[in-house]
């Protein structure tokens, strides 16, 4: 899932010396042996005015003790955060009788059950009660569209693989509206999707965007694995794309095969939601990806520019996180806990494809991707304090210890960096193998090398830190370990892949096009880089505050409102007015602010002026990043 925000200071060389990253090693890991009979699963999301799955599931089963579990750990989030507290109402019958379960107190996504003799299948009934509204969570029912997670409305037997659980699942969907998925559909009877068997952890990999508004385009023409752009929209008018903004993504498509040299799905597709009224999110899976943004996606062509990093994105997670994976993401069923050491590498290096594929395809103008760099450039440079005392290595363990939950103090606290400080510790990796090859040799290489293995094949490879230092030292000989040790454990930021790039980072009086067009998106003023904060539009709160910058200094925290500025009622124009004195006069910042029930007087103390990042070529330097960007 992309994270645009906004990388290097090497360490000694005693840092080569690395070990291995850790595995989950559970105390009894399940039985690789199939499950056996097959499990059934029907989902009603007819009920749109309540927004409640009905979900009925037919278990084979033996009599004696079984223990039922709900998915804990889903692949993709990084975190043990399967929604049980969103599962009511089960129940649990046999033979027409009903059987009385117990929950682990320890493990409450577990319930025990006694199956009694003569009984060899047991029934199970439960609602899964979606969000109502955004502050419970991410909403994924609406009156016109639906994103339906597998992992969601189903109880699986413990004991045993989730590649070797059989399942046939079927969806029932309101009246007229189409889907798009991954799984293969075998009939369909009315508003009934009947799919066909596959084993739990393709079913829980293959979720289901539908809706009343749905419109498929074919990526790839006539291509033996067909590629589909599968979108759901809020309304009609938003499903109108023209050729011209069609082309760029079939051409993402063309660069992603050249890139990898591979394709391990038999079909792919993007399921695609364009929605004020259903949450956006971003997930991977290895035939498909769950992408939600909003409405103007096509009809806000240039507006939407922020936006378009995010399919390229979750593209490459089909090659890099699911085809080939982690070795402590690798585990057997959706209990036993993931280990995220290499997220640097999953999520980081994915990040950083995400940009290029943008500009390689058409998606975005270089320049365009030249200035999102540049936010990220400016945010290590500027905006990441807590770097001093934690590490980019460090990060990848926040989808735990955060779990995404809103940060009050982002800079001084961190917040998954391996995501952009992963895409500069690998923009570094590029520019050095171009170095070290002059210019022959390149992370493309080693792209296609690393996942581009098995052509075809959809079982997953794991790796380890080690086998990501080997592939690096067969495309060009170096250090690998101690290159890549001395930007992930350093407390500085990772930001000499820029200079190496031929490029460094400059700031201006101006936003660039591609800012000024993410600002308006997200409705914000963004004065980070100057007064060290940043402010919604819509109701002058401040959203951001860099910890120990000016604003923070003076005594602002995030929550805050502005309600004046040097004495008149406060507009955004008036306080880039007021910077703008500041640096010519040294002119005071004066702010009134409401926090809660105080509202008092700050001064901020800055005469530095409006200030926003840019990338600028280095004289004389090899341009680099010019040919990283370049389509293949």
């Amino acid at each position: 899932m992309p994270a645009l925000v906004a990388a290097l200071l090497p360490l000694s060389a005693a840092l080569a010396q690395v070990p291995a990253a850790p595995v989950a090693t559970p105390a009894q890991a399940p039985a690789s042996t199939p499950y056996p009979g097959t499990l059934t699963v029907a989902v009603d999301a007819t009920d749109l005015a309540r927004r409640v799955l009905r979900v009925r599931q037919a278990i084979p089963v033996r009599p004696g003790p079984l223990r039922l579990l709900f998915p804990k750990w889903i692949p993709g989030k990084h975190r043990p955060d399967g929604p049980i507290h969103r599962l009511a109402g089960l129940t649990v019958h046999g033979n027409g009788q009903r059987i009385d379960w117990t929950r682990d107190p320890t493990d409450v996504h577990a319930f025990d059950i006694e199956v009694p003799a003569g009984v060899a299948t047991l029934d199970v009934v439960f609602d899964m009660l979606t969000p109502t509204a955004a502050n419970q969570g991410r909403v994924v029912m609406t009156r016109d569209m639906l994103n339906l997670e597998w992992g969601t409305v189903v109880l699986y037997p413990a004991g045993h693989a989730v590649d070797g659980i059989a399942i046939t699942p079927t969806l029932e969907l309101p009246a007229g509206w189409q889907a798009g998925t991954a799984l293969e559909l075998q009939s369909r009877a009315g508003d009934v999707l009947h799919y066909g068997t596959v084993d739990f952890e393709t079913l829980q990999d293959s979720p289901v965007y539908a809706g009343r508004h749905f419109r498929r385009i074919d990526l790839d023409p006539g291509a033996e694995r067909p590629v589909m752009l599968d979108i759901v929209a809020d309304a009609p008018k938003y499903l109108e794309a023209t050729d011209e903004q069609i082309e760029p993504h079939r051409e993402l498509v063309a660069q992603a095969y050249k890139l990898f040299d591979s394709q391990h799905f038999d079909h792919y597709d993007f399921l695609f939601s364009l929605s004020d009224r259903m949450g956006g999110n971003g997930l991977e899976h290895h035939r498909s990806s769950e992408n939600g943004v909003k409405p103007g996606y096509f009809t806000e062509w240039e507006a939407s520019v922020a936006a378009r990093d995010l399919l390229p994105h979750e593209f490459v997670h089909s090659w890099n996180g699911k085809f080939r994976r982690p070795a402590g993401l690798a585990t057997p069923d959706f209990h036993t806990p993931m280990v995220d050491s290499l997220l640097w590498v999953y999520e980081g290096q994915t990040q950083y494809w995400g940009m290029v594929l943008a500009a390689r395809s058409g998606l975005w103008e270089q320049q365009d991707a030249l200035d999102a760099l540049a936010l990220v450039a400016a945010t290590y440079a500027d905006d990441r304090p807590g770097l001093s005392w934690r590490t980019v290595q460090d990060t990848t363990h926040d989808p735990i210890i955060a779990a995404r939950r809103p940060q009050p103090y982002r800079s001084h606290q961190l917040s998954e960096d391996y995501y952009n400080a992963g895409a500069l510790v690998w923009l570094a990796v590029d520019a050095k193998l171009r170095e070290l090859s002059n210019g022959r040799r390149s992370l493309d290489d080693f792209a296609s090398a690393f996942f581009g293995v098995n052509d075809g094949s959809w079982e997953v490879v794991p790796y380890r830190f080690e086998d990501v230092v080997a592939a690096l030292d067969a495309v060009a000989a170096h250090d690998w370990a101690g290159f890549l040790r001395s930007r992930l454990d350093a407390h500085a930021p990772p930001l000499d892949g820029l200079a190496a790039s031929g490029w460094k980072l400059v700031y201006r009086d101006k936003p660039s096009s591609y800012h000024k067009r993410l600002l308006a998106a997200r409705s914000t003023v963004d004065y980070t880089a100057s007064l060290g904060m940043a402010v919604s539009k819509k109701d002058a709160t401040v959203a951001s505050v860099r910890w120990d910058g000016p604003a923070f200094n003076a005594g602002i925290a995030p929550g805050s409102t502005l309600l004046a500025v040097n004495g008149y009622a406060f507009e955004t124009a008036l306080l880039d007015d007021a910077i703008k004195a500041a640096q010519a006069d040294g002119s005071p910042i004066e702010l009134v602010m409401k926090h809660g029930e105080v509202v008092r007087t700050v001064s901020i103390d800055y005469r530095g002026g409006p200030r926003y990042p840019h990338l600028e070529r280095i004289d004389g330097a090899r341009d680099r990043l010019g040919r990283i960007l370049a389509p293949l």
